[in-house]
């Protein structure tokens, strides 16, 4: 149960003739024994996991890729690939010792069978739906791997093939994990790339190893060996092949027997029993034109008894994959059914090997995908057919996703899509980009590269046109128009536009947009602190020696500070000029009146300290004290005693701060004279906050209640009108003025504010 190894490069699969590295030579099977020899030493007595020995594995791997058309260079990187594992530096070594291409594919390749056992490792701890996700995650990161370079494509199913040999030949149990995975993955990947060789024997061997009993079951069923039939099929293909060309149809028949796990999968699925299933055995024509299809038919059945209700015509009616042919069961010379399917060479073509076509490339250097150079129409071709060759793969996931779902409802878990979560789309040089689902032109720029999303301004998918915002869809090929500079648009972040699906493609914008602003922000505070240094006549000062004084990691985190206002410029006002020198104990008694005194004396402002003689006093602007307030003195440099009231804020911060230079003081009687030389007492201002519905004569009602109270008004600050709600609920604009009054007793302006509360339209008024 082998591949046959008789196929010629015409029948080789397109993805083979796709990957032909190289012409073939006069001694095509140097560069195989060249590698063989390379990796002889590395890999003879070498078990792999699978418990074959590595030279063995490597050999089996090469005449298996050499069955199906491929050419030596792939047969020896069968042996590069496996002789990587016991080198320090494989992608070095054998770049040097090989090429690029080689070492390209030597990477790629081990990192797939790594991703590969890990996975297997830990499927065999995973249970239901679990299990089936370490599955897809498998099949995601092996779509990725193959993307990359498609060659891993065909080592990966020849190595898996070879393992599976080993298994059969030597009689040894198979891991049930590495037989479902063969059967579910591998198999029909092989197939949907058109593979077919060694996609039935993939298939046979994962049947035989994870169902024995029904695989000897079926086997002891057919009731001829496998040899027996593949030579009563050969002398029916030869017998009818000479009968149309006898009969002027230019035919070319093929025929092969119907594979075990096929016979089973057909007997599942319609519900057949084996004497029912027609075509065990089956013949395949090929003819030029459409009409010549109706002729083989015609003759066919002149020829053959037709089974009665086994007749189907997919030319007149194709099946919606676009797949034409005629099928029909007939029972041949021997009495048995046999199928014959009727096509022509082009619908054959399209049903061996889709949308991929037959064409060969050469490998140079680095450039391009696999180390490709191509130019002109030729290197069209070349993307075109990568592209079919991946599209193929995404369909082969999609098959396999649908399988997996199926698989899900009939364990009784919950139905959901499992690639629901991405897509995939080509770049226009043919390479494979992922994104979520969802994603638009701006999420695949970012993608490509972060600087290509800020500078993409367009884009086209399959050549036309389209809106930023469009939502991509799986093999789409998407082309980017980006700007020679600049960066993204704000409305990008507006989740309604639909700009942007991907988080990644998010905060990239968002970071831009922050970098900018930042800039701008240190932009400012460079600017602030040059300024000050200018006022300060110290231009001189270089900015980094400053912010590295300061306490800053360089000058453009100073710069930052300053202009978000986080950090003062009095700071570095304090450090450019020098801390004046404190001043001595007996400075404060040289600012006493020349009065002297042994008992206290009346200061400035009716103020008496206790225990000083004529200090110099001054009523502190922040609180505005009045008797009686409750004040308290706290001793400045240079000006004496500042009175402020005891509840005073300021006042208690610097009371904590130097409670040494807390002083007690009291207010004293009433002094000085007025112009007819008669005592009057002493006055103090008092600061007055008045907010009231803005109006027509809402001030001079106000003026005039201090005015027939007969208090002084020293100074009147005009009003601020702000939009406000009045004490009934509506909007009005509310009116917030300031006064400073005289007073000689605080006491008597509680009385003047209840006065000025009860005027229309004020809200409220209190001493500040």
């Amino acid at each position: 149960m082998k591949t046959s190894v008789h196929a010629d490069a015409q029948r080789a699969a397109p993805i083979v003739a796709l990957l032909d590295a190289e012409p073939a030579a006069a001694d095509s099977s140097a560069p195989v024994l060249r590698a063989r020899a390379f990796a002889e030493p590395l890999l003879t007595g070498r078990p792999l996991d699978t418990g074959e020995e590595a030279l063995a594995h490597a050999d089996g791997v090469a005449t298996i890729l050499a069955g199906i058309g491929a050419a030596p260079a792939m047969q020896a990187a069968s042996y590069l690939v496996y002789a990587g594992d016991y080198l320090n530096k494989p992608e070095e070594i054998v770049s040097k010792a090989f090429g690029e291409s080689y070492a390209s594919l030597v990477t790629h390749t081990r990192r797939l069978v790594q991703i590969q056992r890990a996975a297997r490792e830990a499927q065999l701890d995973a249970l239901g739906r679990e299990q089936r996700a370490e599955q897809t995650e498998r099949v995601r990161k092996m779509l990725l791997a193959f993307s990359r370079d498609l060659r891993v494509v065909l080592l990966r199913l020849a190595s898996r093939l070879q393992t599976l040999r080993y298994f059969a030949a030597s009689k040894k149990p198979c891991p049930q994990a590495l037989a479902a995975e063969s059967q579910q993955v591998f198999a029909p990947l092989a197939n949907r790339l058109g593979i077919w060789q060694i996609k039935w024997e993939l298939e046979d061997l994962s049947f035989r190893f994870l169902q024995p009993e029904r695989y000897r079951e079926l086997a002891r069923a057919l009731d001829e060996t496998r040899v027996e039939r593949e030579r009563r099929i050969e002398a029916a293909r030869v017998a009818l092949q000479a009968d149309l060309l006898a009969h002027g149809i230019d035919a070319q028949v093929q025929g092969r027997p119907k594979h075990l796990f096929s016979i089973h999968k057909k007997m599942q699925g319609k519900g057949l029993e084996l004497e029912r299933v027609f075509d065990l055995r089956a013949l395949r024509v090929v003819v030029p034109e459409v009409t010549d299809c109706y002729a083989a038919l015609s003759r066919l059945h002149e020829l053959y008894t037709p089974v009665a209700g086994e007749f189907d015509d997919y030319i007149a009616k194709p099946k919606a994959n676009g797949y034409q042919s005629l099928h029909t069961v007939v029972l041949g010379a021997d009495g048995r059914p046999m199928e014959v399917q009727i096509r022509t060479r082009a619908m054959h073509e399209h049903a061996e090997h889709g949308v991929a076509a037959h064409w060969a490339y050469k490998e140079a250097g680095a450039r391009g995908y696999a180390g490709v150079v191509a130019a002109g129409d030729f290197e069209e071709q070349v993307a075109a057919a990568r592209k079919a060759v991946l599209r193929q793969l995404l369909a082969w996931e999609r098959d396999f996703a649908e399988g997996m779902e199926d698989e899900g409802e009939g364990a009784g878990a919950a139905s959901q899509p499992v690639f629901d979560d991405r897509i995939y789309v080509f770049t226009p040089q043919a390479s494979i980009v992922e994104l979520s689902a969802g994603a638009t032109p701006i999420d695949f720029a970012y993608a490509v590269h972060t600087d290509l999303g800020h500078r993409c301004r367009g884009a086209k998918v399959d050549g036309q046109m389209v809106p930023l915002n469009k939502r991509l869809q799986s093999g789409q090929t998407v082309e980017v128009t980006a700007a020679k500079e600049g960066g993204p648009s704000l409305d990008w972040l507006n989740p309604e536009l639909g700009y942007l699906q991907s988080p990644r493609s998010r905060a990239k914008v968002r970071a831009w947009f922050n970098a900018l602003a930042e800039k701008q922000t240190i932009a400012k505070g460079r600017e602030l602190v040059e300024k000050l240094l200018q006022r300060e006549g110290k231009t001189a000062v270089k900015l980094e020696d400053l912010a590295a004084r300061l306490g800053f990691k360089n000058a453009d985190a100073l710069f930052e500070v300053v202009g978000k206002d986080e950090y003062s410029l009095r700071n570095i006002e304090l450090l450019l000029r020098p801390p004046a020198p404190e001043p001595d104990e007996d400075e404060l008694l040289a600012q006493r009146r020349s009065k002297p005194s042994s008992a206290p004396r009346q200061g400035q402002g009716g103020v008496l300290v206790v225990g000083v003689d004529s200090l110099l006093t001054n009523l502190a602007r922040c609180c505005r004290p009045a008797p009686p307030d409750l004040i308290g003195g706290y001793v400045t440099r240079g000006k004496g005693v500042a009175i402020h009231r005891a509840d005073c804020t300021n006042f208690r911060q610097m009371a904590q701060r130097a409670p040494e230079r807390v002083i007690a003081v009291a207010w004293g009687g009433e002094v000085g004279a007025d112009a007819a030389g008669g005592k009057h007492a002493a006055v103090y201002p008092v600061d007055v906050v008045v907010e009231a519905i803005d109006r027509q004569g809402l001030l001079r009602d106000v003026l005039e209640v201090f005015a027939k109270e007969k208090m002084n008004v020293a100074a009147v600050h005009m009003p601020t009108v702000r939009s406000g709600l009045s004490k009934g609920g509506g909007k009005d604009d509310i009116a917030r003025m300031h006064f400073t009054v005289e007073v000689a007793d605080s006491g008597r302006l509680a009385h003047v504010l209840r006065n000025i509360a009860q005027q229309s339209g004020v809200q409220s008024a209190r001493r500040k």
